[in-house]
């Protein structure tokens, strides 16, 4: 992406900020989602050329057209912080020293036992990972981020949401992952699970290189709220048809832009939120179903065997 230089975070109020990392991450993200189209076409044509493997057959448009599904990915979609997950890989391979490696460790170790967003850990984070990438080519960190993936990130996929998202597929919907993580790495992501794509934090670069600045502010609470209402208008979609999964109340935002709100994994403050207003509840940390409020027993079922069929793909993967 071009450089803003002109558009400098310290000259722009907080909303404003927000309102430029939203249309920014709308806008990487529709480009992320052309280029996995194209990809899975050209991969359905090679299938198809191939005389022993019939070809796949193309996945049938039905249902709501104006109707999406945004999901957040941080302890919704995945375990665990994804930028901690692509630091671990990045000291793997000497991108910084072991100081910053046990910072990476201590801020996961803090994410997982409290399952809560602490937003300096988050922000420490995200400023280590642009000191790091500053001067790397895009290309580079990418082909990195899909070792990253192999390596930390596939076995951490929540099989339950994992398969409300296919339900979504399965209805002919779209499916995009909105998050504070880079868009690089979301969109990889996005691509592994048969996403749609992917809204995330925008990296600033120049000729394909990182400068070591975002564009706007990283994709976090408000701003999540912004490219998700950016992106419906830009695809026409209805947002009262939409729904949006989240296991954080900093995503309180989002969740209320769309109809149907469901709180994944929720947080004190979520959960309680989420119960006060009727909307849909799913916990899948200790194998148990919360409580649930008002879940159509098509979504239930829809779930219920999306996260069979995906439980079963990580176990023939581990072994």
């Amino acid at each position: 992406m071009a450089a803003l230089g002109w558009l400098t975070p310290r000259r722009r109020s907080a909303t404003a900020r927000s309102v430029l990392a939203g249309e920014a991450a709308a806008e990487a993200a529709r480009k992320s989602s052309l280029q996995l189209e194209r990809e899975r076409e050209e991969a359905a044509a090679t299938a198809a050329a191939e005389p022993t493997a019939p070809a796949e057959p193309e996945f049938p448009v039905v249902g709501d057209v104006q109707a999406a599904a945004f999901f957040d990915l941080d302890n919704t979609v995945m375990q665990g912080a994804a930028i901690f997950h692509f630091g671990r890989g990045l000291y793997k391979r000497k991108f910084f020293q072991r100081r910053e490696l046990a910072r990476f460790a201590w801020q996961q170790a803090w994410f997982r036992l409290a399952g809560v967003e602490d937003p300096e850990h988050m922000q420490d984070a995200r400023d280590s990972a642009l000191s790091i990438v500053q001067g790397h080519r895009v290309s580079e960190l990418m082909s990195i981020g899909e070792e990253i993936y192999d390596e930390y990130m596939a076995d951490r996929i929540w099989p339950g949401t994992r398969g409300l998202a296919q339900a979504h597929l399965d209805a002919g919907q779209k499916v995009w992952l909105v998050t504070a993580a880079p868009v690089e790495t979301a969109t990889i992501i996005a691509r592994r699970l048969g996403l749609t794509g992917a809204l995330g934090t925008v990296a600033e670069s120049v000729d394909g290189v990182y400068t070591g600045k975002l564009v706007g502010e990283p994709l976090h609470g408000p701003a999540k709220a912004e490219a998700v209402r950016a992106l419906a208008a830009a695809e026409g979609l209805d947002l009262s048809r939409c729904a949006a999964y989240s296991d954080s109340h900093n995503d309180i935002p989002m969740l209320s832009l769309v109809g149907h709100p469901y709180a994944i994994n929720p947080d004190t403050k979520l959960r309680k939120y989420a119960k006060a207003r009727e909307w849909r509840l799913r916990d899948y940390r200790t194998g148990r179903k919360a409580a649930k409020v008002g879940i159509p027993a098509a979504a239930g079922l829809g779930a219920l065997a999306g996260g069979t069929a995906a439980a079963v793909a990580l176990h023939r993967r581990r072994h």
